[in-house]
């Protein structure tokens, strides 16, 4: 699906599909995450099953009041005990599947909220 966001300064997902995510126009296919204060950096997670603890501690240490976690096609949870490094520093996170994430993000991003998405991207079988 493609997107059309409205102008803005921070960085926008442009697009999305199996195996993908576009942003300002750059096609990524690796899981990502992006932050609406311009950081975007490797989430190194090519399977849902491949996440452990310290995925989710990297994430604390991104700047952002809330972190969208887009577990893939489908919505799926991380373990509880893998968000306490998100907790103690007060920062919210929310899953949802990773097109939910995309749309969500960019609303978040472009109201100057304080947000970021790790996208997990998986390849099509």
């Amino acid at each position: 699906m493609k997107l059309q966001p409205d102008k803005s300064d921070v960085q926008s997902i442009s697009g999305y599909g199996p195996g993908w995510v576009g942003v300002d126009g750059e096609k990524i296919t690796s899981s990502v995450i992006i932050s609406s204060k311009g950081e975007r950096v490797a989430w190194p997670a090519a399977r849902f099953e491949d996440l452990q603890a310290t995925h989710f501690s990297r994430l604390a240490e991104v700047e952002a009041e809330v972190v969208i976690f887009g577990s893939g096609a489908r919505i799926r949870f991380p373990q509880p005990a893998w968000l306490k490094p998100l907790m103690a520093r007060r920062i919210g996170i929310e899953t949802m599947d990773t097109a939910a994430a995309c749309r969500t993000y960019n609303i978040l991003a472009h109201e100057g909220r304080s947000v970021a998405v790790a996208l997990l991207i998986e390849q099509p079988a």
